[in-house]
């Protein structure tokens, strides 16, 4: 499903609320598109700057830095508003996080965090892969998890509501759940070692995949130019398997006990719509980073 309009900040920053979720006037939330801020690593010279939150390689930290208190001041309404992320590594990790993170030189390895402490946002990073973000009615937590391929696999976020359930006492019942913009399905290509991974931890695996033919224009012009000895007298196009991480995240959060209707999908594909996103696959590597973040307003 195609993202909806972003929410236009005071800053110029441009991110995506969940549909419901401002009736709770004690969350802070959002996932943030390319739009934007003062990086420049990534945009055609004369394009107006961008919202890169990532450091790397390719932009300047304090330029980085700058954008990130963009997006706090568009979250919350200040830009100081500690921000705790982690060095991820596509693991099943949890960090239980305080507003003293924010602060690390080296921030902790893992795919998760959660609090229930208030005036912190917690934030992770992706280009493609999904962002979910998880918060607890009655108790106030909070959390936030990434998830590609392998971290799926590996359950990050249904290992991340079990974290919450010991940790805090969350009752599944009391959970909301956003699915956020990630690669979808249209454009997830993947290869049998992920199917292989994908079926040997769920029941449901092979449900997750699909085979998609691609079709090649000019191949469909001009069928003579690839005329074969192989019966019937082509060579195929195709397929490739693709695989809906989005459902497969959902299909987690079900599992983990959170009810259907608590689980929100707030679309968009980060390779269809690169003019909304960055998408490391879609520019084959050369990519800022998004930011998808979740914290508790201070009484």
């Amino acid at each position: 499903m195609p993202a909806p309009a972003p929410r236009v900040a005071a800053n110029g920053v441009q991110w995506l609320g969940v549909p419901g979720w401002s009736r709770m006037g004690w969350l802070w939330h959002g996932f943030s598109t390319r739009k934007g801020g003062a990086s420049r690593a990534y945009c055609a010279e004369g394009a107006a700057g961008e919202l890169n939150l990532g450091f790397t390689a390719s932009d300047r930290r304090e330029v980085v830095a700058a954008n990130r208190r963009l997006l706090a001041e568009a979250i919350t309404g200040d830009a100081t508003t500690p921000m705790v992320t982690l060095r991820q590594v596509h693991s099943n990790l949890v960090v239980r996080a305080a507003a003293l993170d924010a602060g690390r030189g080296q921030p902790r390895r893992g795919d998760g965090l959660m609090t229930d402490e208030p005036g912190l946002l917690l934030a992770v990073q992706t280009a493609d892969c999904i962002p979910v973000l998880v918060a607890d009615r009655k108790r106030r937590v909070v959390a936030a998890f990434h998830a590609g391929w392998r971290g799926t696999v590996k359950r990050i976020v249904e290992t991340g509501v079990g974290r919450m359930r010991l940790e805090f006492g969350c009752r599944p019942e009391d959970l909301v759940a956003a699915i956020g913009p990630g690669i979808g399905a249209c454009c997830y290509a993947v290869g049998d070692e992920v199917l292989s991974s994908f079926e040997s931890q769920f029941v449901y695996g092979r449900e997750l995949f699909r085979e998609v033919y691609d079709s090649d224009p000019v191949r469909l012009k001009y069928p003579m130019l690839f005329l074969t000895q192989r019966a019937p007298g082509h060579s195929p196009i195709g397929p490739s398997l693709h695989v809906d991480l989005t459902e497969a995240n959902r299909r987690q959060l079900l599992d983990a006990g959170v009810k259907a209707e608590a689980i929100r999908v707030v679309g968009g594909c980060t390779s269809c719509q690169r003019e909304l996103f960055f998408s490391h696959r879609g520019a084959q590597g050369f990519a800022g980073r998004m930011m998808s973040v979740i914290g508790i307003r201070p009484q």
